[in-house]
């Protein structure tokens, strides 16, 4: 138990120890497992308390006995939710219910229950989508199995008779509806028996793969329960539930029963007994901040690990990947639902990919003639990755493992001789005002904290003049693909210089080299006759300070463009880059076919930082872009490693970097 993460987070009120010295003042055990058994024993003989531990409703993506990592974690000192041999802590808040349930938590119960439901969460989220071929019209009752010895089902007050009962009942009270058996996940993997016998399975529809609970909750009229959680998520849904044993949700007036404890029997509200289950009785703490927060946060947070994991999952088969980018996207790609797999020649992963029904996956920068032809010749979905805008503390060619990437289906985002995921998103999606406000937030962050793609730290520029326009024009690696694939007429920084010049003949022009360039790591610096007319360098200078000083930015397709629009600066391009041919820019190239459309900043941003990119804390954990600004900013006044110097540093670095084998986080 000492190995639950985060349990000191979860218990603060509680000093944990291992060994049950003199000064134990109550004993932790797992529920009523039979490993607490010599806990319960020494609580007793002690005349101490034992203190129950059990995940909480809203768990986490993935199964406890699969390492997943729980948000929510019961703590209970009186019994434990589904004993109904006797009072639980939780029985005890909805029995008084009414003396702290007020209109505003009632409200908030209210909330929750609609997030729940909206979302389809469950407790554990693992479930695949419902074949809807198994339904039939008409009325559809919905009969739950368990898991044979179940601890839930003999201390709630059933047997495996209860079952048969149940099969019975439904069979006699429902002989015109379709009656649809659900095995329990465990039961369906094989790892476990069910508690339904073959016998009562005879002109039954029995779904014995693991599917997402929301999905047959929203085709069913009814549901037929022993002691299963389900039966309280059919509740949160208003449909009729009947119970064969005594979950911690019936006896209140909200089910028909066929238990009595004798001890409830008084009429609650669905919102009286979620408040007490979900908000009351419940500990939460954010894996990703590893802090106690409130059930809402919780649920948003599970929200978004299920959206993740639901958008990697499957098989990934990675082709081109160089051993030092392995361990962060890793990390990246981290799914309970997926996995990930290196193949040193392209053709051995296509083939992986259309063996497993998998996708293929190769760094965009990196598209080598092998890659293409082996994709092109694939029946196999394809993605290309790249790094995302928001990348790291440090530049990728010093092996500063990347925190974001981008994933494109259809190209990818500096392309712009096609279509690309991230212009799709931008070009069709439509926003609401709660996810515009957002953005609105982020970018008040991002900009307030000063953060750009690299996080490279200079100092503030010092002397320029103030009765000139200012123009801050941002040198790029010149065999970038963005400037490959998304430039016409000029391709150099030279021949920017000299387009900068010619169309803002009275500017202060301040030029900044690329930070790869500065490093020697890539090409791309001035020629000496475009250096004459550059009025500053600023090289040396915070690119967040540039933009802060500057009054107007000029690039080919540069991502400093995107930071500058962000930061309320005018931007001219003479490129094609992804946040050009919007209305939000002045673009030196003419018109785009494929864009036009007008969009706000604040939807610019939320498809660019929000929508498409994938994103980890410095640990590991799958995050969201605000967590991983949260990060930096923490981390930032940290001074990184020196950058490597000399080949032989540099390849060492390398080797390091691919030697990192550290599991990413389960979730």
């Amino acid at each position: 138990m000492l190995k639950v993460p985060f349990l000191a987070e979860f218990l603060p009120d509680y000093a944990l120890g291992a060994l049950p010295g003199p000064d134990v003042k109550a004993v932790l055990g797992w529920g009523m497992k039979p490993t607490a058994a010599a806990g319960r024993r020494l609580a007793e003989r002690r005349g101490i308390p034992y203190v129950a531990l059990e995940d909480g409703f809203l768990r986490s993506v993935g199964l406890g006995e699969s390492g997943a990592t729980s948000l929510s974690l019961i703590v209970d000192d009186l019994g434990v939710y589904y004993d109904a041999t006797r009072p639980s802590r939780l029985e005890d808040l909805i029995r008084t219910a009414p003396d702290w349930c007020d209109a505003g938590l009632t409200a908030r119960a209210r909330d929750l229950i609609a997030g729940i439901v909206a979302s389809g969460v469950s407790k554990t989220n693992m479930g695949g989508p419902l074949d809807q071929g198994q339904l039939k019209p008409g009325r559809r009752v919905l009969i739950v199995d368990q898991t044979l010895g179940d601890a839930s089902i003999g201390y709630g007050l059933a047997s495996t008779q209860s079952f048969s009962d149940m099969i019975a009942a439904a069979r006699r009270d429902e002989p015109d509806a379709q009656l649809i058996v659900k095995r329990h996940p465990a039961v369906a993997a094989g790892r476990k028996q069910g508690c339904i016998a073959a016998a009562d399975l005879t002109g039954v529809t029995l779904i014995d793969t693991d599917v997402r609970p929301a999905d047959l909750l929203a085709h069913v009229d009814a549901v037929y329960v022993v002691t299963s959680a389900l039966g309280f998520e059919a509740l949160l849904r208003g449909l009729p539930v009947r119970c064969f044993g005594a979950p911690f949700y019936s006896g209140w007036g909200l089910t028909r029963d066929a238990v009595d404890t004798n001890r409830r029997g008084e009429a609650r509200s669905i919102e009286q007994v979620s408040a007490a289950a979900l908000v009351r009785y419940t500990r939460y703490v954010d894996p990703i901040t590893g802090k106690r927060c409130e059930a809402e946060q919780a649920l948003d947070r599970l929200i978004r690990l299920r959206d993740r994991a639901e958008r990697l999952q499957g098989f990934w088969a990675a082709a081109g990947f160089a051993p030092a980018k392995r361990p962060p996207i890793r990390k990246l790609l981290n799914s309970p639902r997926g996995e990930v797999r290196y193949h040193w020649f392209a053709k051995n992963a296509a083939k992986a990919a259309e063996e497993r029904g998998g996708k293929l996956i190769w760094w965009a920068g990196k598209e080598s003639p092998p890659i293409l032809q082996a994709a092109a010749a694939s029946t196999a979905p394809t993605v290309r990755m790249e790094d995302g805008f928001i990348r790291s503390r440090g530049l990728g060619s010093d092996f500063f493992g990347a925190l974001s990437v981008v994933l494109d289906d259809l190209g990818v985002y500096y392309d712009a001789t096609g279509p690309s995921r991230l212009e799709t998103l931008i070009a069709t999606k439509e926003y609401d005002a709660t996810a515009l406000t957002r953005a609105a937030r982020l970018r008040d962050r991002i900009v307030e904290a000063g953060l750009s793609k690299y996080n490279l730290k200079g100092e503030p520029p010092a002397g320029w003049p103030t009765d000139r326009e200012k123009l801050l024009v941002v040198g790029q690696v010149e065999n970038d693909r963005s400037i490959r694939l998304g430039c016409t007429d000029i391709r150099t920084n030279t021949g920017l210089v000299e387009a900068a010049r010619r169309d803002f003949p009275n500017a202060f022009l301040i030029y900044r080299n690329h930070p790869d360039v500065t490093a020697g790591n890539r090409p791309g610096l001035l020629d000496a006759g475009a250096m004459d007319a550059v009025d500053a360098v600023a090289d040396d200078l915070d690119i967040i300070d540039c933009l802060n000083a500057c009054d107007r930015l000029v690039t080919l397709t540069s991502l400093s463009g995107f930071e500058a629009l962000m930061r309320g600066k005018a931007v001219t391009t003479y490129g094609r880059p992804f946040y050009a041919g919007w209305g939000l820019t002045e673009d030196r190239t003419g018109p785009f076919e494929r864009r036009g459309r007008k969009v706000s900043l604040q939807a610019l941003m939320h498809a660019t930082l929000i929508d498409y990119p994938l994103y980890v804390t410095p640990t590991g954990w799958p995050c969201e872009a605000e967590d991983l600004v949260e990060a930096l900013i923490a981390a930032r006044d940290t001074p990184l490693p020196a950058p490597p110097r000399g080949r032989i540093n540099r390849w060492w670095r390398g080797i390091r970097a691919s030697l990192d084998r550290t599991p990413p986080p389960a979730y």
